[in-house]
């Protein structure tokens, strides 16, 4: 899966959206300590920056070094590459020790994750009962009528078979993935919970968005080039109808979260 993500990790640390302040903010009433954070699949650092101002440590593990080189280098922050599969004593080794670690984190990558697996390391590496395990991924962009009508038969239609299987849970906003933990205080269930985040972009911007894309270099390294000239025009008409070069582009964010408890 991280070879998907090489060749565009500049613009995927550039255009990727940051997540919003209030998804952290409820995450964090939900840790009663506030001492280590597991962010895996950090990428780019875009979830671990926000969790290094709550929490005391944060450890960032990836298995892309290129997405790891675009992480902003904070104090509290250690950033680590791993294999794709690690067993539970390289897990100790480069994460942290059994049931000693407050929060797990998973910012639009659980889905490449092999999760049965997985989660026997979250439930290991969590404190118990109140060790909380937050994955969340964003859904296509919002922008206006205009230029969503463009780009939804862009999305569904000209991009679709240069996904891979697994972009259809986060299509489905993380609702069919197995979650086996418990609610968390304040909730009687595990989510999806929906927030938004925006980023102000030009259309240059957008259009490095779609770059970034895992399906963009997949159809590129095929020989398609899904930002073909008439679609381009197609997006500049729709962009530029209200004049206006920056527009507020919104990513609806899909949270699940839930507790270890006491297995």
């Amino acid at each position: 899966m991280a070879e998907l993500f090489v060749e565009q990790a500049k613009q995927y640390a550039e255009t990727r959206p940051s997540y919003p302040q209030e998804l952290f903010e409820f995450i964090a009433s939900k840790t009663p300590s506030r001492d280590l954070v597991w962010d895996v699949g950090t990428g780019s650092g875009q979830a671990a920056r926000s969790l290094a101002g709550i929490y005391k440590n944060v450890i960032g593990t990836d298995t892309s070094l290129k997405q790891l080189e675009f992480a902003p280098k904070l104090p509290n922050v250690r950033y680590q590459q791993t294999p794709p599969v690690m067993s539970m004593g390289e897990l100790e080794q480069t994460v942290s020790t059994q049931s000693s670690v407050d929060l797990v984190t998973i910012a639009q990558a659980m889905h490449w994750f092999d999760l049965p697996s997985f989660y026997q390391q979250v439930k290991w590496v969590l404190k118990k009962p109140h060790g909380v395990i937050a994955a969340w991924c964003y859904t296509i962009p919002e922008v206006n009528d205009s230029v969503d009508s463009v780009f939804n038969p862009f999305y569904s239609i000209d991009s679709d078979p240069y996904w891979e299987p697994q972009r259809k849970l986060v299509d489905n906003k993380y609702m069919s993935i197995d979650f086996p933990f418990e609610p968390v205080e304040g909730t009687d269930n595990t989510g999806p919970f929906k927030f938004v985040t925006e980023k102000m972009m030009d259309l240059d911007e957008y259009f490095t968005y779609i770059r970034s894309w895992s399906a963009y270099q997949t159809a590129k390294a095929k020989g398609v080039e899904l930002l073909r000239d008439d679609v381009i025009e197609s997006f500049k008409r729709a962009w530029n109808e209200d004049g206006h070069g920056q527009k507020v582009v919104k990513f609806p964010v899909h949270l699940k979260i839930g507790k270890v408890g006491n297995v």
